[in-house]
């Protein structure tokens, strides 16, 4: 993947290892001079905060990997959606959002200050699903895309004909919906419009980075992992089990990992909005500490 291209006034950089977490790729818009999502390498960013100047960050959604460099921009207004707003100006609320409690709470607060720079921050703009911005000459659509938060955005630069999918990013791994406000519904509502919008190249925050021909079956095989992971789960409730006894599956990670406080979180959070829904569908109920399947 290249480490940085240019599509006019469309900058995309790349950030270490193609953008692999807990690094991302970002979009910088020339002219106004708009960062989406500061999370390239830092010497770029540095480089262009100085060389460059940023008038205003965007933030695609509030995750800890997408404001991991926000603290050079500290004097930039920022602007972010409604819903994912309280994430980036308290801590507490951010770890609320993760649904992240006990041991594991701790062991991610301490994770956002040494890894990822926490530093609260107050929203200057907030990013309206279905707006269009005028930058004078570059028309931007911000996109509603649920699901892998409630407030996540994708940008289409209508003069470029460039989709930014920010983390609709069509990795092997498949979508990200462990928030306590994410939704597998809504995520393959988004899927369905991203699929759909029409587009000549495609920008990802992660690995794939850019795409210039049509995802294609990439979309479809990106949706499959959301029925794999529901298969799987179904097989493992043959017999009952507790949610400890599913965390330790490692469905979403597929083997053990270390530490277990890092990835119990996002493999507890997947478990949950899958249980949940095989529940509301009557498929699995509950009995006691232990999910029975129908």
């Amino acid at each position: 993947m290249e480490a940085e291209k240019h599509y006019g006034p469309v900058w995309f950089l790349s950030g270490e290892k193609g953008g692999r977490y807990p690094s991302c790729n970002a979009i910088f818009i020339k002219g106004p001079n708009i960062l989406i999502d500061p999370t390239a390498t830092r010497e770029r960013l540095e480089q262009i905060h100085d060389e460059e100047g940023v008038s205003e960050v965007w933030l695609s959604h509030v995750h800890e990997d997408h404001i991991r460099h926000l603290s050079l921009f500290a004097d930039c207004p920022l602007g972010v959606s409604r819903e994912d707003a309280p994430g980036v100006t308290d801590i507490e609320l951010l770890l609320d959002s993760y649904g992240a409690t006990g041991n594991i709470r701790e062991y991610w607060h301490q994770y956002m200050l040494d890894k990822f720079d926490y530093h609260p921050r107050q929203v200057s703009r907030i990013l309206q699903a279905g707006s269009v911005i005028d930058l004078g000459g570059i028309t931007v659509d911000v996109i509603g895309t649920p699901g892998h938060t409630p407030g996540h955005l994708s940008f289409y630069f209508r003069e470029q004909e460039i989709l930014f999918l920010a983390d609709y990013d069509l990795t092997k791994f498949g979508p990200w919906y462990s928030d306590r406000g994410s939704s597998i519904a809504d995520t393959v509502r988004t899927i369905e419009l991203l699929r759909k919008w029409p587009a000549r190249v495609w920008m990802t925050s992660h690995e794939m980075g850019i795409l210039a021909d049509n995802p294609g079956e990439l979309w479809d095989n990106y949706l499959k992992i959301i029925d794999i992971r529901e298969e799987k789960l179904l097989d493992l409730l043959a017999e009952p089990r507790t949610l400890q006894e599913i965390i330790r599956a490692c469905i979403i990670y597929r083997i053990p990992r270390k530490p277990e406080s890092f990835f119990d979180l996002g493999e507890e959070g997947h478990m949950r909005k899958h249980l949940e829904k095989l529940i509301a569908e009557k498929r699995v109920y509950r009995e006691g500490n232990k999910f029975v399947r129908v």
